[in-house]
């Protein structure tokens, strides 16, 4: 599904459908492509926006989760949006629970997948093969439960990024500032109902990692999986969807 990205200054986003906001933020190799099912399923219940995290056009002294983070609270100033559903997948869960933590006022509910912000086995930690593509299409496929959900187009997609030295220094930079910025004493400071799904198989942000995350978040739920690695809402749409919509339709209006 081809989406058009909106431009506002230097905020560039998607947005479509009406209702209630349901915020999606993406990881440190994601794109618009990794949420397309939950788009689809959600633009007729929602406004579903999607902001582009400028992972690769912020100066070094601030990619970082929080410079991340700024550039998100200034999205949602800009736009003026309120009572929002985050959700965030695996470095954007991180992003948005630095957000919900500053800004809890904005936010009607938070949802994790995958997220860092406790432990996670960064992608981005070395590169000792910087131009090997076997070694970048193994690493992507430990995203996944199911290698086979490692497609040439996202291999290559993610080899483009790490033949770019500029860009890789960026990455290991965030994953760096993921790894530092832990969230453990904070998170019980979380008011919002929140929902945690994870998959079984998650090599990246174990299971131990949703449990730990259950443990300290107040009004948290917990569901996983299973047969199913970091990025659920990619590997198994339609159970990452209902789970979803449960947790969504049971908040107060």
């Amino acid at each position: 599904m081809e989406y058009e990205i909106k431009k506002e200054g230097k905020f560039e986003y998607l947005e479509v459908g009406e209702g209630e906001t349901l915020m999606l933020l993406h990881g440190l190799f994601g794109a618009l492509s990794n949420f397309s099912d939950l788009i689809e399923k959600f633009r007729t219940t929602h406004k579903v926006v999607v902001p582009i995290l400028p992972l690769f056009d912020l100066d070094i002294l601030h990619t970082s989760v929080t410079g991340l983070a700024k550039h998100v609270t200034q999205f949602i100033e800009q736009r003026g949006y309120d009572n929002i559903n985050l959700l965030g997948n695996s470095l954007g869960g991180h992003v948005g629970l630095v957000y919900v933590l500053k800004h809890p006022e904005k936010v009607k509910s938070l949802t994790l997948t995958g997220s860092s912000g406790l432990f996670e086995n960064a992608m981005g930690d070395s590169y000792p093969k910087r131009g090997d593509y076997e070694y970048i299409k193994n690493k992507t496929a430990q995203t996944f439960y199911d290698p086979a959900m490692a497609t040439t187009e996202l291999v290559d997609e993610v080899f483009e990024i790490t033949r770019n030295r500029i860009k890789v220094i960026k990455i290991i930079a965030l994953a760096k500032s993921a790894i530092r910025n832990n969230l453990g004493e904070e998170l019980n400071q979380i008011k919002v109902p929140t929902c945690l799904i994870w998959g079984k198989n998650d090599i990246v942000t174990p299971p131990f990692v949703a449990e730990e995350f259950k443990k300290l978040i107040p009004h948290s739920e917990l569901h996983f999986i299973d047969k199913c690695g970091h990025a659920p809402m990619m590997e198994v749409p339609h159970e990452f969807n209902e789970i979803l919509s449960t947790f969504l339709s049971s908040l107060p209006k």
